[in-house]
């Protein structure tokens, strides 16, 4: 079957930040972690394991049409590290970022404390996630950065913009 292209719908990039929430909830559960999404400036997610402690979490979602998958996401800028690191303080937990980021045919979710991302920030006024091959390399190389790899698999699904009814056999 021939890959099929994203063909987003209008409320796709909500649809998918909730995605990104509900995706990091789902892993750090999956580990023993009790979480919670939370409606607060600075972070989304609240997670506690005993031996770890309590987590505030800033997930950021993306999606990557062909030719743009190695594009950086952007995190934030000075005032929302700030935002988040206020919001960590007022719910003592420790400051935590998560990037999940979609691509045609498969999935990246990476998390890792606020303080082992600024050692692969950069020093511009807008913070990224370096989506590049050397970049994966370093993150996989981190044990600090927590990754989660999908490879999506499209058996018997509509192909973007094709009229219900209208399927052809792969």
């Amino acid at each position: 079957m021939a890959p099929s292209r994203i063909d987003k719908s209008p409320r796709h990039s909500s649809i998918l930040g909730n995605f990104g929430e509900q995706l990091v909830c789902y892993w750090l559960s999956r580990t023993g972690f009790t979480v919670a999404i939370l409606d607060h400036t600075g972070i989304d997610v609240l997670a506690h394991r005993d031996d770890i402690g309590r987590l505030g979490i800033s997930v950021k979602s993306r999606t990557r049409t062909p030719t743009k998958e190695t594009d950086a996401v952007n995190l934030f800028n000075q005032g929302d590290r700030d935002k988040i690191e206020k919001a960590c303080e007022a719910f003592a937990c420790e400051p935590w970022v998560a990037v999940f980021v979609e691509a045609e045919l498969m999935g990246d979710l990476f998390m890792t404390s606020l303080t082992n991302y600024s050692k692969y920030a950069s020093k511009s006024k807008t913070q990224t996630w370096r989506m590049g091959k050397k970049e994966f390399e370093r993150y996989t190389a981190d044990a600090n950065v927590m990754h989660v790899h999908f490879d999506l698999c499209l058996a018997n699904w509509w192909r973007p913009s094709e009229p219900k009814g209208r399927r052809e056999n792969s």
